[in-house]
């Protein structure tokens, strides 16, 4: 897998994420210690509204700007966005009011959804090989898993010696060597069809593009199992752990880390798993293994008192659902790739980045709230229904016979391609 780091343009870039990645993290722990500073008791609010916060901006913003990013040179892009993330995480030590919590979390995450379905438009064309360009998925995947388990652990080293407010700094630290990192490499130039219409056309065109092609409305629906699992995991961990099951806080981070555990491991054997098996055969078991966990074991362990098997069960069904959701989310950049000509790939990710937070946004509401006034099994069970729902949908939807060179999707009749796109779209599909 590391083999692919031997591509210059993208170990520049693939460093620029790890870095930004770990200064997120050093920020989330820093901001919960902010919240309780400025809140208290009411920590847990404020922590719960900057989220959904984040995936109102993720999800209204994306499109918006990817209908105007094609005006502007793709470092600059990228630059700009960490330029104001990093510029947001110094301005957070010194805010004393929630509404400012509120603020800079919408600016941070305004320019992270700038920068994240840009980044993710540049890979398959810098690494245009699919071998190269499926490690590279599984790499990023990697990535986040670790920064989930290694940010906590820097970051309480960290506090031994420093304030929590010193953090932010290493967050800025991390965007601003992201933004070095992008400016030492040359980016390929974008290609890009103009769509006609006004800025709304402009951001509705990728989410058309993702529903005129039958695999990419497969991979919506199965990013609405994903959440569904995830949801579980993020939001009632705490619950389970603590309430339900009647373990010690510090047993919290272990469960956390079951279920990065079985993201990694997913995402270590994947890139030799696509290249035997399609992304349909992988996927879709992984959306069933998904289903089958939220309403068999886990709805057990949710129903059933405390029991010493209760813990290792845990344990087992949260690697089980990182790991089937590592085997989702990775092949989902190979499907666009496939599917969409360069010259709109821009469009169709930034669609995929908004469409699928979109799913989280139901989610984390759901699982929380169900979980507090229903109880874990009546949340768990919801949950397992909307993953029953999702993985049907991608079924159904799906063809059998995915073929794997199917023409790219040019978009809507209505928005047709210049003649010189045409002729790029041809030759993708010749490919």
């Amino acid at each position: 897998m590391l083999s692919v780091l031997r591509h210059r343009t993208y170990r520049h870039l693939f460093a620029a994420q790890v870095i930004a990645l770990v200064g997120t993290g050093l920020a989330t722990v820093a901001l919960s210690l902010l919240a309780y500073d400025i809140a208290g008791a009411d920590a847990g609010s404020v922590l719960g509204t900057a989220l959904a916060i984040k995936m109102i901006a993720f999800v209204g913003l994306a499109p918006l700007i990817s209908a105007y990013a094609h005006r502007l040179p793709r470092r600059l892009l990228l630059v700009g966005a960490d330029l104001i993330r990093a510029a947001v995480a110094v301005t957070l030590p010194f805010v004393d009011q929630v509404w400012q919590v509120y603020l800079l979390i919408f600016l941070l995450q305004a320019a992270s959804a700038a920068f994240t379905p840009a980044f993710q438009s540049v890979i398959p064309e810098v690494l245009p090989a699919e071998r190269d360009y499926t490690r590279a998925l599984s790499l990023s995947s990697l990535a986040y898993d670790l920064e989930s388990l290694f940010s906590p652990a820097l970051a309480a080293g960290l506090l031994t010696v420093i304030s929590y407010h010193q953090l932010f700094l290493g967050t800025m630290a991390g965007f601003l060597a992201s933004a070095s990192l992008v400016v030492s490499v040359a980016l390929p130039k974008p290609l890009r069809a103009p769509v006609e219409g006004g800025v709304l056309a402009r951001a509705g065109h990728g989410a058309r593009l993702l529903w005129g092609t039958a695999r990419l409305r497969a991979l919506l629906a199965l990013d609405l199992t994903v959440a569904a699992g995830g949801a579980l995991v993020f939001v009632n961990t705490i619950v389970y752990v603590r309430d339900h099951l009647h373990r010690a806080a510090t047993d919290v981070p272990f469960a956390l880390g079951a279920y990065g555990a079985g993201s990694m491991t997913a995402a270590l054997l994947l890139p030799r798993v696509l290249e035997r098996t399609r992304e349909r055969g992988v996927m879709l078991p992984a959306g069933w293994a998904i289903t089958g966990l939220l309403c068999g074991p886990l709805a057990v362990l949710s129903a059933r008192g405390h029991g010493a098997w209760q813990w290792p069960l845990l344990l087992a069904g949260w690697a089980g659902l990182g790991a089937a959701g590592a085997v989702i989310n990775a092949p989902a950049g190979r499907l666009i790739r496939r599917s969409i000509a360069p010259e709109r790939r821009a469009d169709a990710f930034a669609a995929q980045f908004s469409l699928s937070h979109s799913c989280w946004l139901l989610t984390y509401p759901l699982a929380g709230w169900l979980g507090a006034q229903a109880g874990l099994l009546t949340a768990d069970l919801a949950l397992g229904a909307l993953a029953l729902v999702g993985t049907v949908c991608a079924v159904r939807i799906w063809p059998a016979a995915d073929g794997r060179r199917e023409r790219p999707s040019a978009g809507p009749a209505r928005y047709p391609a210049p003649a010189t796109a045409r002729a790029n779209s041809a030759g993708f599909a010749r490919r």
